[in-house]
């Protein structure tokens, strides 16, 4: 039997530096893998230069790297760095306080309420299935502020 890997603990500067890729590169929010399954919580970064998206791998220990498509010939190679559920909420604990931007709100949210609404076993009950689709809602409406023209 594997051991189930687990998110390395970041170094306050390491912390604040994912926390700024992710402000500014990245999502936090819960996305469904297959169709007719509950969301589960993602966190990713985008970005062209594999070095960085390496070096955020390597201080995790977790995660994965992949090639997102180009849409354009002219357009650059990007990638994706994500990592997912419980590993995923071990990240967010680490770098919610130096988040600035909504997601921040998002990640507060998550960290307050995601293991209530979500059994190891992946078994709900009709009351926890409907208290996690208000989470995922609830979660999903936390957006940026709207821009205000002058």
């Amino acid at each position: 039997m594997s051991l189930y890997k687990v998110t390395a603990e970041l170094s306050a500067i390491d912390a604040a530096y994912i926390a700024g890729l992710i402000d500014g590169e990245g999502t936090v929010t819960l996305c469904r893998k297959h169709k007719n399954e509950n969301r589960q919580l993602s966190v990713t970064i985008s970005n062209t230069e594999r070095e960085l998206l390496d070096y955020v791998l390597t201080k995790l220990v977790v995660g994965k790297i992949t090639k997102k498509k180009t849409a354009q010939s002219h357009h650059t190679p990007s990638l994706t760095y994500a990592i997912y559920n419980r590993q995923a909420l071990s990240l967010l604990k680490q770098i919610t306080p130096y988040l600035r931007t909504y997601k921040r709100h998002r990640a507060e949210y998550i960290l307050q309420h995601y293991l209530n609404v979500t059994p190891r076993n992946g078994k709900y009950s009709k009351e926890l299935l409907n208290a996690r689709k208000q989470f995922e809602e609830k979660v999903l409406n936390i957006l940026p502020a709207k821009k205000t023209t002058k």
